[in-house]
C-alpha cells in the first residue's frame, strides 16, 4: 500500500521494541540521568550569570554552551521518558520535523560555538594586547547569535524541504526523529535531489567548523610551546575545549555514519546507543570538565558548597 504525505498524520518509532522487559529500568536510569544533565548545566548557567567575575567572553561562551545543550536535551529526554511508559511510541507528523530541527540544529551550534571558542582562546594567547578590542561586547554578542541562528537557518532549510516530500512509509526504526530517515522514507527518490545537495552544502560548512577548530589550536600549540605562562593558559583553558571538542566529533561522526550507512547488522540496541550518545555524553560531560577545570569556576561552587554548609 503506498502512503501519501497527507495522509501520515503520525510516525511510529520503532527504536524500543527490543526493550519491553527492561522499561521501568531504563525510565528510571535515563530520568536520573536527565535530572543530573538539569542539575549542572544550570547550576554553571546560575553561577555565571550571578557572578559578575565571571562576565568575561570565555564564560559567557561557556554559558550559551550550557543553554544549547539543555535546548538541545529538552528535545530528547520528556518524549523518549513519555515513549518508556507508553504502549504506542507514535509521534505527530509536525512534532516529528520539530524534534529533527531541535537536535541537529543543537548539534550543529554546539559545533559553531566550539568554534567561536576556539577563535576566543586563539585571540587570547597569540594577541593578548588586542584581546579586549577584538573580544568587544557587539562582537560577542554577534558570535552569539552566529552560533545560534545559522545552524537553525541551517538545519531549518533541511527541514523544510523534507516537509514538502511524499512520504511512502510511517516506520522510523530510532529513538527520535531524524531528519535523513525521513527523506529515505520518500515514495520517489528523484524528489529528494535537492535534500541531497543541501544535505551535503550543511555537512561541508559545519566540516569548515572542524578545520578551522584543528587550524587554530595548532596555532595555539605553536605558540605556547616555547613559553611556559601560555602553556599554563593553554592547560587551564584549552584543554576543556579540546576535550569537548573530541568528545562531540566522536559521538556525531558515529551516528552520521550509522544513519548515512546500512547498520541493519548492528543490535537495536547498539543501534540506539550510538544514536545518543551525542545526546547523552557532552550535555553532562562538558559543564563538570570546565565545572571543575576552569578555576574561577572552581573556587565558585567550592565557595557556595561551604556557604551552604
Amino acid at each position: 500500500m503506498m502512503y501519501n504525505v497527507s495522509l501520515i498524520r503520525m510516525f511510529f518509532l520503532s527504536g524500543l521494541s527490543e526493550t519491553v522487559n527492561y522499561r521501568f529500568t531504563l525510565f528510571s536510569v535515563t530520568l536520573l540521568y536527565y535530572c543530573l544533565i538539569l542539575l549542572v548545566n544550570i547550576s554553571l548557567i546560575v553561577i555565571i550569570i550571578l557572578d559578575k567575575n565571571l562576565h568575561e567572553p570565555m564564560y559567557i561562551l561557556l554559558c550559551t554552551f550550557c543553554m544549547n545543550g539543555l535546548y538541545g536535551t529538552t528535545g530528547f529526554y520528556p518524549k523518549f521518558l513519555w515513549d518508556l511508559l507508553s504502549p504506542v511510541h507514535v509521534i505527530s507528523y509536525s512534532g516529528c520535523l520539530v524534534q529533527a530541527l531541535v537536535m541537529y540544529s543543537f548539534a550543529c551550534s554546539d559545533l559553531s560555538i566550539l568554534a567561536v571558542m576556539a577563535y576566543d582562546r586563539y585571540v587570547a594567547i597569540c594577541q593578548p594586547l588586542v584581546y579586549h578590542s577584538v573580544m568587544s561586547k557587539q562582537r560577542l554578542i554577534k558570535l552569539v547569535c552566529f552560533s545560534w541562528i545559522t545552524p537553525l537557518c541551517v538545519i531549518g532549510t533541511n527541514i523544510f524541504l523534507t516537509s514538502r516530500l511524499k512520504l511512502c512509509s510511517p516506520y522510523i526504526a530510532k529513538l527520535f526523529c531524524v531528519n535523513w530517515i525521513i527523506v529515505k522514507l520518500a515514495c520517489y527518490s528523484a524528489e529528494t535531489t535537492v535534500n541531497n545537495i543541501v544535505a551535503i552544502m550543511t555537512i561541508i560548512i559545519y566540516v569548515f567548523h572542524g578545520v578551522f577548530i584543528v587550524w587554530s589550536y595548532m596555532y595555539l600549540i605553536k605558540t605556547c610551546v616555547n613559553s611556559k605562562e601560555n602553556r599554563a593558559k593553554f592547560m587551564q583553558t584549552c584543554v576543556p575545549h579540546l576535550i569537548s571538542l573530541i568528545t562531540f566529533l566522536v559521538t556525531i561522526l558515529i551516528d552520521i555514519m550509522l544513519i548515512r550507512y546500512d547498520s541493519k547488522g548492528l543490535p537495536q540496541p547498539l543501534q540506539n546507543f550510538i544514536a545518543v550518545e551525542f545526546l547523552v555524553i557532552p550535555p553532562l560531560l562538558n559543564p563538570l570538565i570546565y565545572g571543575f577545570k576552569l578555576s574561577k569556576i572552581r573556587n565558585r561552587i567550592l565557595f557556595v558548597s561551604v556557604k551552604f554548609e
